[in-house]
């Protein structure tokens, strides 16, 4: 392990940018199939980690429906959320902000309460035992249309769980305009959520400006093709609406062609905020830490500049102010006692 990785592996992080079901590793999702025995998903890791090899796009979708075919009632839920939790803290992740789509679940025949009290559960548990805070971000699944919107809008302000601190939207962007979902994003702001959709991912910089201009976006998923307008690079930097970046994620998807291709060091250049995360983690091979190790190589930092951008990501979370202070403190300590 080089220095730099051991730096990373024990630095405290907050994570912004990361699914629900995206995050069942092969760990988890063996545990849920062997919960369903009538299930086609391997319940074996090791199969399973071959089974999360993606031919391409089609297939990475593939693979997601099947995992999400297994969370069949409130208790798979509560696994699901608590074990993400747990792969969490064995990367120091302190604080996530979990991004969520009830309407899927819901939709598949699970309660709406039971729903909301099995994530509630996982939430609370994984706080007391393993030290890992988790906030919800409920996402439209764009693809499933205004419905969906409607449905998702509902859950989120009339069944409103504890930990949930925004509304976001997700789903494929082509062929579905961000403007036509202003009126749930209206409603969940009104309510107090925050707005956190995913723009300009696999469309160009007009799809970020429907987002900043119609959902009023606070923070902005993915955001790739803002390096392609420079009057949005300069909106971004000047009102510092942060872009949550996830690397690897952008390559597997083909929204970058490759690493060394990717825009993170002109968003960084042109002085908008970032934020580094994993996206749907063990789907696309990584983790939080290893995306680390990416920024740190393609912005060229040292552990000072990795402690910096972790705090980057305490600082635009949704966190309350006392946990900011901690948060930023404990990454502060961490390179404080560092060697290198």
């Amino acid at each position: 392990m080089s220095d730099l990785t051991e730096f990373i592996a024990g630095l405290p992080k907050a994570e912004l940018h990361v699914h629900h079901v995206g995050s069942a590793s092969p760990r988890i999702v063996a545990e849920l199939a062997a919960r369903h025995p009538d299930s086609p998903v391997p319940k074996d890791p090791e199969e399973v980690a071959a089974f999360f090899t993606f031919r391409d796009f089609a297939h990475f979708v593939e693979v997601y429906i099947a995992v999400v075919s297994l969370i069949k009632d409130a208790e798979d839920v509560r696994l699901l959320t608590y074990e993400v939790a747990r792969d969490m803290a064995r990367q120091n992740i302190r604080y996530a902000e979990l991004t969520v789509t009830p309407h899927t679940s819901v939709m598949r025949g699970i309660p709406d309460v039971a729903f909301m009290e099995a994530i509630e559960d996982a939430r609370t548990g994984a706080e007391r035992d393993l030290g890992v805070v988790l906030r919800w971000c409920f996402d439209i699944p764009g693809e499933l249309g205004l419905p969906a919107a409607e449905e998702t809008a509902r859950l989120a302000c009339d069944l409103r769980p504890d930990g949930l601190v925004a509304f976001g939207l997700g789903g494929p962007e082509i062929g579905w305009p961000r403007p036509q979902f202003k009126p749930y994003f209206d409603r969940a702001i009104a309510e107090g959520l925050h707005s956190v959709p995913h723009a300009g991912e696999t469309t160009g910089p007009q799809t970020i400006w429907d987002a900043l201009r119609e959902l009023r976006a606070e923070r902005v998923g993915h955001g790739t093709s803002a390096v392609r307008d420079p009057e949005l690079l300069a909106y971004l930097a000047e009102h510092r609406i942060p872009l949550e970046v996830c690397p690897t994620s952008n390559v597997a998807t083909r929204a970058v062609p490759s690493l060394e291709e990717h825009p993170l060091r002109q968003m960084v250049d042109a002085g908008v905020l970032v934020t580094i995360n994993s996206d749907d983690p063990p789907m696309f091979g990584t983790d939080l830490n290893t995306e680390y190790g990416v920024a740190a190589r393609l912005l060229g930092l040292d552990a000072a500049g990795v402690a910096a951008l972790a705090k980057n990501a305490v600082d635009v979370s949704f966190m309350d102010a006392a946990g900011k202070a901690r948060l930023a403190a404990e990454i502060d300590a961490h390179l404080a006692t560092w060697p290198g």
